[in-house]
């Protein structure tokens, strides 16, 4: 039997288990597992500026691939506690991420030592599994049930806390026989599929509600193959955007009371069944309950027992992985197509069809300052479907879901639920180094990006190249502020040609020093012809330096983008598209 440091073994087990990547910053109390990292090299580590920023990154690596968990890492303390964010956001979403934690020795726990806190009762509450491991022997089998636990039924972190002298104790450990454990997620039965299946085909106008379990489970393209099989069409969620491509016939829209789409609004308004898989009936997708309800029939499959009657009783509920219930779904209606018994469901499609493309709302606009309509029409004419976008919280967040367009899953990297600022720079971060080849797009407004501004110094010194969108909506109002300072200053009024003048960059934030004083690049835009060439050279410098390049976009002050409660009182908000060049949005297969 080998004998090695419980520290080591916790590596082991890591890079058992699949870690390549780590994100975190060292200190006293986990430096013997920081050597140990070091000398297996086999884990690569991302040294992040803060830990909540390392939390973030360990939560948009998870997003970004199947199978990938994040790793995020601290000291004793402040470390733990910075993470609390990290492990709510991910539990919010159902993201399993693993934050490890170092910790006072045990003799002196609960002596109020230095950097000793008690992590693990904190962090339980929004955990799978929050645990400060007392014996050192049980090191590596703690880190084997933290997978097992993230893996297995809803998805969601682990915090695993480490006493310095258990990580440097020996212990006997083999890591050439472990294995990780059985991963054991519920799946639907036959019965309980035939019977939804049964319900389904007592409607007249049936929609599937696709949420982010279905991206969790893998299972897109089993959700595109079953709403395509029963010709019904699909309304994902803010977390399952990108289950169904944006362009695709059965795609609907979003509905809700913020990130929707007027047309989504309109076709849930006019349906009579709901199938929700993988969904938990947030808020922000359902508004007000009575309008949203009424008149419908729901059945709800979810992974999580407790998720089916949280919000609203549905009609009938199964416990299920969104990937097993999908594929039952579609093994019991093969059956039934193969015996004509499939109702017709052309009508209903061609009528949400038609809402999809007569409800576009206009993008094109060319006033100075600019509206941030333009600014997703150009984003959605410079990246392609293959693009990865992070976004977290805000009306950019608000905006970008309503403009924005989405083909593929895990290609919106949102923060859904928590929402916490300064989310969107390092988790974009994480994306970058999950998938290195990917483009990456971040989108913030200004106030979000000031927070963890400094996780940028990270991807300019580990090369994580992507693209961060900053829509300024303050920028104006801080110039105005900065010229009656500068008149009482100095006695000379400066007038608006004298925008980017270097005097005035002490009397507000200017995002464009910061991010280039971090070691990236930044392009400040005032016009909106400005926005494509600006993306262009954003591209070719991304490619230069492989570093974060921020395009920050000066924005009027107010825009009209709902905030109602109801799913029927944000229909009518702003004046529609009046023609194919004025909404490029560009659904192109509508009617096809």
């Amino acid at each position: 039997m080998a004998r090695m440091t419980a520290a080591r073994a916790a590596v082991e087990v890591l890079k058992a288990e699949g870690v390549s990547t780590a994100f975190g910053v060292p200190g006293a109390a986990i430096n013997p597992f920081y050597a140990a990292l070091r000398d297996s090299g086999e884990i690569d580590h991302v040294l992040a500026r803060h830990v909540e920023g390392a939390s973030h990154m360990a939560e948009g690596y998870t997003r970004t691939t199947a199978g990938n968990i994040g790793v995020c890492i601290g000291t004793s303390g402040p470390a733990g506690t910075d993470m609390i964010t990290g492990l709510y956001s991910a539990a919010a979403d159902s993201i399993p991420i693993l934050c490890i934690t170092g910790q006072a020795p045990r003799s002196r726990l609960h002596k109020e030592d230095f950097q000793a806190v008690d992590i693990s009762s904190i962090a339980k509450p929004l955990a799978k599994l929050a645990v400060t491991v007392l014996e050192p022997a049980q090191v590596p089998w703690v880190f084997q049930r933290a997978f097992h636990e993230m893996r297995s039924g809803r998805p969601g972190p682990v915090l695993v806390d480490l006493p310095l002298d258990v990580q440097l104790s020996e212990i006997d450990f083999d890591p050439d026989t472990y294995q990780p454990l059985a991963v054991h997620k519920p799946a639907a039965s036959r019965a309980q599929v035939e019977k939804a299946l049964d319900m389904l085909a007592e409607a007249e106008r049936p929609l599937i509600v696709a949420g982010g379990g279905i991206i969790n489970a893998d299972a897109s393209t089993e959700l595109v193959e079953l709403a395509e099989l029963l010709n019904i069409p699909v309304i994902p969620t803010l977390m399952g955007w990108g289950t169904i491509p944006d362009d695709h016939p059965l795609m609907a829209g979003m509905a809700g009371l913020q990130t929707a789409h007027r047309y989504g609004n309109a076709t849930l308004l006019e349906s009579d069944f709901v199938l929700g898989i993988g969904n938990r009936w947030a808020n922000r997708h359902t508004g007000g309950l009575d309008t949203y309800t009424q008149g419908r029939t729901f059945v709800h499959i979810d992974i999580e027992p407790t998720q089916i009657g949280r919000v609203f009783a549905p009609d009938y509920g199964i416990t299920s992985d969104a990937g097993a219930a999908l594929r039952m779904l579609l093994d019991v209606a093969r059956e039934r197509a193969t015996r004509g018994g499939l109702p017709d469901r052309v009508a209903w499609v061609a009528d949400c069809q038609r809402r999809k493309a007569t409800l576009q709302r206009k993008t094109h606009f060319d006033q100075t300052p600019i509206k941030p309509q333009r600014v997703y029409e150009e984003m959605n004419r410079a990246f392609g479907p293959e693009t990865r976008y992070v976004s977290t919280i805000g009306l950019s967040q608000i905006a970008g879901a309503q403009f924005l367009h989405v083909y593929r899953p895990r290609h919106w990297i949102n923060c859904g639920q928590a929402g916490p600022l300064g989310w969107t720079a390092p988790a974009a971060l994480g994306v970058a180094k999950a998938d290195p080849d990917a483009t990456v797009v971040a989108l913030s407004g200004d106030y979000d990006f000031q927070f963890m501004i400094e996780e940028l110094a990270v991807g300019a010194q580990f090369n994580l190249p992507y693209l961060h969108v900053v829509v300024n909506n303050s920028y104006l109002g801080l110039i105005r502020q900065a010229q009656r300072q500068f008149d009482m200053d100095y006695g000379v009024q400066l007038s608006f040609d004298n925008l980017n003048a270097p005097e005035l960059n002490s009397y507000g934030v200017d995002h464009v020093k910061v991010a280039e004083g971090l070691g990236c690049k930044a392009i400040r835009v005032h016009d909106p012809d400005e926005i494509q060439p600006a993306f262009d050279k954003a591209r070719s410098l991304m490619a230069e330096y492989r570093v974060p390049v921020v395009v920050e976009v000066i924005l009027e002050r107010v825009t009209n983008i709902a905030m109602g409660t109801e799913l029927d009182n944000v229909n009518e908000f702003e004046e529609l598209a009046t023609s194919a060049e004025h909404a490029p949005t560009a659904i192109a297969t509508i009617g096809s």
